[in-house]
């Protein structure tokens, strides 16, 4: 349904509130819920404003949200690009808090310094990795074992608990995406009605000079987002050093930065959505991870069903709809979704829970003098009028599993130390054989961990009666962060020898604050061929 020229609708004369256009249309024009994409307030058959750029042009007219379909992905493999208003609400500044906090966050790390290296270092290069003052070795490794699984299990719960909380809240293209790219676009091209007038208008030299600014702003912002991201790699001294060279003096570095800029500045100005719906897997599994009672965005079909406009004076039921519902049907909610869904229609993969309904549907129904809540965050058991129940098979697996992981996680963070070793036999021949002894010969490659000089004492414990070692008669100096490979001979007497054995090397700081130990293998001939040789 559309409005007639010069006769606003009933819940435009409600809903009025002295805002923009684009706030106050989006709430009251029916002719948005047609699917148009003309200004909001514009009489039927009407052309958009183009404001300063002087030029009209009809409008587009995008596609209807439906369940069977990806909104965004027309029959014929084509994409309509979207352009969601932007909305005001508790939940709206609540992200843009958390948004700003992360953000925050990511910029400091690779300036705090904490032991003398940045927060977060992975040193590639040097094989060491710094994260909060903890220096892990390559060696070490294996602990991201604990990491990834830990990060799978935390997800499992908190989807289970929250649903898709981290896609909305914490996700790093959800926040730089709706905290800073869509933030330059709304600076640059203004609000939503703006931005569609402007994308269906033709091309004048403001058209072009708002696209060339917008544009060059998105490039610059992905530099500089990928050059911090590179800091974490090369600290942020080296990034500098880099810069102020010629390009092909690092052409590796260089060769990263600008296709990962490219690919950022891709993704954020023209794929956007799509990569929730076609690339990340989270919207797919989520159906697996999630059940009736998982805390979720939804529409309350039982309070805003069947669907019609509010009464224009008394917020009351329009005449011939006493039982409307109090949904009046105005596709605010459609038209604030960064995916371009329609939440009414039922929890959809496209949905990344970003709230931005919520604070829609609550401003309406405030304006309407009707309760808020008709999307909120609910169970879909709550929903049906069940109670929520938190504590449930799939939840207590995931506790268990997750304290699992922890406390093995806790035992293996528990043997790492600040130092570590391995044994290597020398290449060439397993052992030699003299007239008076049986030898084995290694390698004793000790790494320091620490940030500072540490010494070392090596010994050597199990052997046999007769066998001595040579090569670290006393304490080593390894440097900080610096590594030492000497080599440890094992020497048997031919009298005493009794065939191979195991023993082991220790290695140990000189504080006794650990004792790391390998088991190392002697070998020679059989004892009674040594012995009828010697014969």
């Amino acid at each position: 349904m559309k409005n007639q020229p010069g006769n606003s609708s009933d819940v435009s004369s409600e809903v009025s509130h002295g805002g923009t256009k684009e706030e106050v249309g989006r709430v009251a024009v029916p002719s948005v819920a047609s699917g148009e994409g003309a200004a909001p307030n514009a009489p039927s058959g009407s052309q958009s404003p183009l404001g300063a750029l002087g030029t009209t042009r009809p409008t587009h007219k995008p596609p209807a949200p439906t369940r069977n379909s990806v909104t965004t992905i027309l029959s014929d493999g084509s994409r309509p690009f979207l352009f969601p208003a932007d909305t005001r609400g508790r939940f709206t500044i609540a992200r843009r808090i958390v948004a700003l906090l992360l953000i925050a966050f990511y910029l400091a790390l690779p300036w705090i310094k904490i032991n003398g290296y940045p927060a977060v270092f992975l040193d590639v290069a040097e094989r060491r990795f710094h994260l909060f003052g903890i220096t892990a070795a390559a060696q070490d490794l294996w602990l991201l074992f604990f990491v990834i699984t830990g990060l799978g299990f935390s997800l499992f719960l908190v989807t289970a608990l929250l649903g898709r909380i981290w896609c909305g809240w914490a996700c790093p293209h959800t926040v730089f995406l709706d905290h800073v790219y869509r933030r330059i676009e709304r600076w640059i091209e203004g609000d939503a009605v703006k931005r569609r007038a402007l994308d269906a208008a033709p091309f004048t030299p403001l058209k072009i000079t708002k696209r060339i600014v917008k544009h060059a702003a998105y490039i610059v912002v992905s530099a500089a987002i990928m050059h911090l991201f590179l800091a974490y790699f090369v600290s942020l001294p080296e990034v500098w050093s880099m810069m102020s060279h010629a390009p092909f003096a690092h052409w590796s570095a260089f060769a990263f930065m600008a296709i990962s800029t490219a690919i950022l500045y891709f993704n954020f100005a023209w794929f956007r959505e799509q990569l929730c719906i076609v690339i990340c897997p989270y919207g797919r599994i989520q159906s697996a991870l999630i059940d009736d009672h998982s805390l979720v965005i939804g529409y309350d079909v039982a309070r805003g069903e069947p669907r019609g406009k509010a009464h224009a004076s008394a917020g009351l039921p329009a005449v011939g709809l006493a039982k409307a519902g109090h949904c009046i049907d105005c596709f605010r909610c459609v038209h604030v979704c960064p995916t371009g869904i329609d939440i009414r229609q039922g929890l959809q993969m496209e949905c990344v829970g970003c709230t931005a309904c919520i604070d829609a549907c609550n401003e309406v129904m405030t304006r309407i003098k009707r309760p808020r809540g008709l999307i909120r965050y609910d169970s879909q058991a709550a929903f049906s009028g069940s109670r929520t129940r938190w504590l449930r098979p799939r939840t207590i697996l995931y506790s268990v599993l997750l304290l699992i992981g922890a406390s093995v996680a806790t035992w293996a963070l528990s043997t790492v130390h600040s130092a570590s070793f391995g044994v290597t036999r020398m290449t060439g021949a397993p052992y030699i054989v003299d007239a008076t002894s049986v030898r084995n010969q290694f390698l004793v490659r000790i790494v320091n961990k620490r940030n500072e000089p540490a010494r070392f004492t090596v010994r050597v414990s199990g052997t046999p009666q007769g066998a001595n070692s040579i090569g670290f008669d006393n304490a080593v100096e390894v440097g900080a962060l610096g590594e030492l490979v000497q080599p440890l001979i094992i020497q048997q007497s031919r009298d005493g020898y009794a065939g191979p054995f195991r023993f082991e090397v220790h290695v140990a700081d000189e504080a006794q604050s650990f004792d790391l130990k390998r088991a190392v293998d002697f070998l020679g001939p059989e004892a009674r061929l040594l012995k009828e040789e010697s014969q």
